[in-house]
């Protein structure tokens, strides 16, 4: 029981993983976010580019992942680094749920179901929603401060057409169903990583 026990730990390789490819994972999201300066509907569409383009360093992330927590510490770390860049707190609990509940379908396929790892990582992205919270929960101050900061009234105008309490729940389900999608990608571009893990 405890050599069982002491495997399932989290040891300092662990902690090291996790913090490079959430660092991996953040320059994946602020490429992405620089696009956004371009057109407000590139906000909007995080929801496809962001599950996409980091599903491979993800996907080589999942290949590595063998005990529980890691996929939560890394949720945490990035609700950390969104409030950190001034996202706020708003979306924190959306981030770190969305991680919890990643790892635990991860585990519940002991790391080694394929299907159990896109399904995680398809919940996983619902993180990439937090990044609208501030834009819906404090639309009017949150508009203020972006006329403040010299954006346009159409830009404005456009991002909360995009946007806002009605369109937020297609927007989480676009992020796990592109998450799916980039998890499939992903495996086929690290596809000797997955065959090394024994994911199937």
């Amino acid at each position: 029981m405890s050599t069982e026990t002491n495997t399932n730990k989290l040891k300092a390789k662990d902690f090291i993983t996790v913090g490079i490819f959430t660092a991996i994972l953040f320059v994946v999201e602020f490429a992405c976010g620089m696009l956004g300066y371009i057109h407000p509907f590139i906000v909007a569409s995080y929801v496809v580019m962001i599950p996409l383009v980091g599903a491979i360093p993800m996907m080589l992330f999942y290949t590595k992942v063998q005990k529980f927590g890691m996929i939560t510490i890394m949720s945490v770390l990035i609700a950390i680094i969104m409030f950190v860049t001034g996202m706020g707190f708003l979306g924190a609990p959306l981030i770190v749920a969305a991680g919890v509940i990643a790892d635990f379908i991860a585990k519940s396929g002991k790391y080694k179901s394929f299907r159990k790892t896109m399904i995680s990582y398809g919940v996983f992205s619902l993180w990439i929603c937090a990044n609208y919270f501030p834009v819906v929960i404090t639309a009017e101050s949150y508009r203020q401060d972006l006329v403040d900061g010299g954006y346009s009234a159409e830009y404005c105008n456009n991002l909360f057409l995009a946007i806002n309490y009605k369109t937020i729940g297609v927007l989480l389900i676009l992020c796990f169903v592109f998450g799916c999608i980039g998890a499939v990608i992903g495996k086929a571009v690290v596809k000797k990583h997955f065959e090394k893990a024994g994911i199937v």
